[in-house]
């Protein structure tokens, strides 16, 4: 019979509601993996993963029967060409659309206020999805519109990436979460955080806009919950924060 930790894996710690323990635990052996860590050892990925060796391996083979997992002639383990199909089935399937805006309609649910995910364009930012506050009394951007990258809380994010060296963008990429009162317009404030891509880089800025006198402390944490939760659904993972 196989060994019981005492310790809870990371996947028992992080189980899907509802879910099938033993999937999760596989699944959490492909999560291991990253641009830094393209292969990995057997100890190493039972260091990643908090299992037993004895477990991974157990589960490394059925990975490997279903091509997801390789084993490599030097012993270490490499993501499997199984991956690469599903890949192109969802590259097929995906709609930026159809992931962020139940998150722009979530945080709207939560505030009361209106959403916004801001992408890069150029020496500009473009309002690319956006969901308004059901209040009467807010600022009407619209999807589309072209936005300063120097102004407003969602500028201030997409102008802290790749590392700016001004001290605002250095607090941005410390905190990953940034409330700016005035600053494109003087009576509005927002709040935003970075959303991260598979790649690890930044894909966009997810916004909450409202009248500046609105502004609620609690919208910080709700921010950055949601920006870390829509980057996992783009397949990314979000950065620790900087030191310093």
């Amino acid at each position: 019979m196989p060994r019981k930790s005492s310790t809870p894996s990371l996947a028992d710690r992080n189980a899907a509601q509802g879910g099938v323990a033993a999937v999760d635990r596989a699944l959490s052996l492909l999560d291991a993996y990253s641009p830094a860590r393209p292969l990995l050892t057997l100890a190493e990925l039972a260091q990643s993963t908090q299992l037993h060796k004895s477990t991974v391996l157990r589960m490394l083979a059925s990975l490997e029967h279903a091509h997801l997992i390789q084993r490599r002639d030097d012993g270490r383990y490499a993501l499997g060409a199984g991956l690469e199909r599903l890949q192109r089935v969802y590259a097929l399937s995906f709609s930026m659309q159809a992931v962020v805006m139940p998150v722009l309609h979530e945080l709207v649910r939560q505030t009361q206020e209106s959403a916004a995910f801001h992408v890069r364009q150029g020496e500009q930012r473009l309002c690319l999805h956006r969901v308004d506050s059901p209040r009467p009394v807010r600022d009407h951007m619209q999807a589309g519109a072209l936005l300063p990258m120097n102004r407003g809380a969602g500028g201030r994010v997409l102008s802290a990436w790749p590392d700016a060296g001004d001290s605002l963008s250095r607090r941005i990429r410390k905190e990953l979460v940034v409330t700016m009162v005035g600053d494109r317009l003087p009576e509005l404030a927002g709040v935003a955080s970075p959303v991260f891509g598979a790649d690890g880089g930044i894909v966009g800025a997810l916004t909450l806009t409202m009248p500046a006198e609105r502004l609620e402390s609690g919208f910080e944490p709700i921010v950055l919950a949601q920006a870390r939760h829509l980057t996992a659904m783009l397949g990314g993972r979000y950065p620790e924060p900087a030191s310093g």
